[in-house]
């Protein structure tokens, strides 16, 4: 006989080997639960939507001025052959768009019978934050926004929740024309 190892006492001795060289490997850190959402600007004020209520982020779109409308519908425009108005959001809550247009950023809400593009100053894309660091008491807001606000996350400054879907469903955004 000879001294062959078969293919299954090979597998063995590779298996206790990698035990005996892992167990000086650290343990695995306790997960912490994170949220998630696409953040942005407007004005000085920090916001953050929940990633399942912005479809997508386009830079300013050409868009096609509309006769009859309020002064923060910019217009619509043809994004991938279907008609998308575009919404300045800072007017609709009585504020101005930064003039730095190279940052402006439209943010598309597609909720039930909503199809929209929310232009804003500026988008930091996704932001993550600790579940615990949620808080639903809000600094000092405007009437006009508080509606859409549901609770912010701090960090170095506050990160307002803010909900296109609760926006799109609003009588107030809904009626556009004069």
């Amino acid at each position: 006989m000879s001294d062959v190892q078969t293919p299954f006492e090979l597998l063995l001795e590779i298996d206790q080997r990698c035990r005996r060289l892992a167990a000086g490997l650290p343990s695995q850190q306790e997960a912490v639960q994170t949220w998630s959402g696409i953040g942005f600007r407007m004005g000085e004020r920090l916001f953050v939507a929940p990633m399942g209520e912005i479809g997508e982020v386009l830079h300013e779109p050409r868009y096609t001025l509309l006769p009859g409308v309020k002064s923060w519908v910019k217009g619509v425009a043809n994004v991938r052959g279907r008609l998308l108005p575009v919404m300045d959001l800072c007017s609709f809550f009585g504020g101005d768009l930064s003039p730095q247009r190279k940052k402006r950023r439209v943010l598309i809400v597609d909720h039930q019978e909503v199809f929209a593009g929310l232009t804003v100053d500026e988008v930091y894309g996704m932001q993550h934050f600790p579940v615990d660091a949620f808080s639903e008491q809000l600094p000092p807001l405007e009437a006009s926004i508080q509606p859409f606000i549901h609770g912010m996350f701090q960090r170095e400054q506050a990160w307002l929740v803010f909900s296109p879907h609760t926006l799109a469903q609003h009588s107030g955004f809904l009626d556009v024309a004069f």
